[in-house]
């Protein structure tokens, strides 16, 4: 079936904004004084992984492997885009030649290197867009049956499975965190973890309320219903395996030790109080026979406070993060449409229809997550060049 695409002013303006911006793109002093530095640096972070002092010291080897891999495609683009640079700058030489026949092959030559240099141009101005921190961490898809009780619980599970398909077909991993089935099929509720790379930059605009139009199985009239699940796509939070401590903001108290213990208890002070001043958490310990003991034990005990309060804290963030994503649950806060009598998928941020309902419920979902990103990267160019 063809591909239908409803006019929509805001997604063919930002469209027309992306291919002029491209057009007239033009590689700016100060932006060459940037990408230079980049060249400069990768040849810095280079040496300096060969530096045997810093492979011994895992984390700053860590630290300038990440940094490497994050400039390291910017380089090579822009390095090539330099390179045709010059070639067309050689192969224009040649246009005054007097010889019609070199004259032609360098035009030629030149209209295929201009093309290439189009191209490049994007590719190196879309790597220079700003970049979402989330894009390459694995995330957490929630669905949720919303209006239309039993209906809406069946849709979710095809949800589901839709977005199964489409992790498979990307080379990911999905597997179930919970699940809670509905009474005749699909989930009320169900989580998947899903992990590979880039997950969350193709899935964070999943987020929201989908509707489906259909018949339902126990519907006996025939007639079409509306109901709706809503999807929350959340980045996985970075693990917490310790909390780093700053001496300077503890403050180290030593007093007597009450209760039973002898004389050690009362001739000694053995007890530790540590207040730290950041979270306000005070921890007394008394219970072992030396200070340092108590003080390692304490100390043990206020790592472990921070980070269940780490922990809380990023699931607070979660859970604000998803009551914005998907709103209340009801129809008519939809971000898409799918309509099974028509045969019909429809995404009401973009104005973008397609009849191919049943190859994007087998996991076709890139039908619309690419134009999606398109128009993300769109925007950004739009705004990158009115800032310019």
């Amino acid at each position: 079936m063809p591909l239908q695409v409803a006019k929509h002013k805001s997604f063919n303006a930002v469209k027309s904004d992306q291919a002029q911006f491209n057009q007239n793109f033009v590689m700016k002093d100060s932006l060459r004084s940037k990408l230079d530095v980049l060249v400069n640096r990768q040849e810095e972070i280079n040496a300096q992984l060969s530096d045997a002092n810093i492979i011994q010291e895992q984390e700053k080897f860590r630290n300038l492997s990440i940094e490497l891999s994050e400039i390291s495609e910017v380089v090579e683009k822009y390095q090539l885009y330099s390179s045709l640079e010059k070639e067309l700058e050689d192969v224009k030489l040649i246009l005054n030649d007097q010889d019609t026949q070199i004259k032609e092959m360098a035009q030629s030559e030149a209209s295929e290197i201009e093309t290439q240099l189009d191209q490049t141009r994007a590719e190196l101005h879309k790597l220079l867009l700003p970049k979402d921190p989330n894009d390459a961490k694995n995330v957490y898809l929630e669905i949720r049956a919303g209006t239309g009780g039993d209906e809406a619980a069946i849709f979710a599970g095809d949800l589901c499975r839709m977005y199964q398909n489409y992790v498979q077909s990307q080379g990911w991993d999905s597997k179930f965190m919970s699940k809670s089935e509905g009474e005749h099929g699909g989930y009320k509720e169900v989580v998947l973890r899903i992990e590979g790379r880039g997950a969350f930059s193709k899935l964070k605009f999943e987020s929201g309320t989908h509707r489906v139009q259909r018949v339902p199985k126990t519907e006996a009239q025939g007639r079409i219903h509306t109901s709706a699940c809503t999807v929350a796509v959340l980045p996985e939070a970075d693990k917490i395996d310790e909390v780093d401590l700053n001496p300077q903001d503890i403050r180290v108290d030593t007093f007597r030790a009450s209760g039973a213990g002898g004389q050690h208890v009362n001739r000694t002070d053995s007890a530790i109080r540590l207040t730290h001043f950041p979270s306000g958490i005070v921890v007394e310990c008394q219970d072992e026979r030396s200070q340092h003991q108590n003080k390692a034990r304490a100390m043990a005990i206020l790592r472990a406070r921070l980070l269940d309060m780490e922990i809380r804290k990023q699931q607070e963030q979660r859970s604000a993060t998803r009551k914005l994503m998907v709103g209340s649950g009801d129809r008519s806060e939809r971000i898409r449409t799918y309509n099974f009598p028509q045969g019909r998928v429809s995404d009401h941020r973009i104005n973008l229809t397609l009849y191919r309902l049943d190859e994007f419920m087998e996991g076709a979902t890139g039908l619309i997550i690419e134009p999606l990103i398109t128009e993300h990267q769109a925007e950004l160019m739009a705004e990158t060049s009115q800032a310019a």
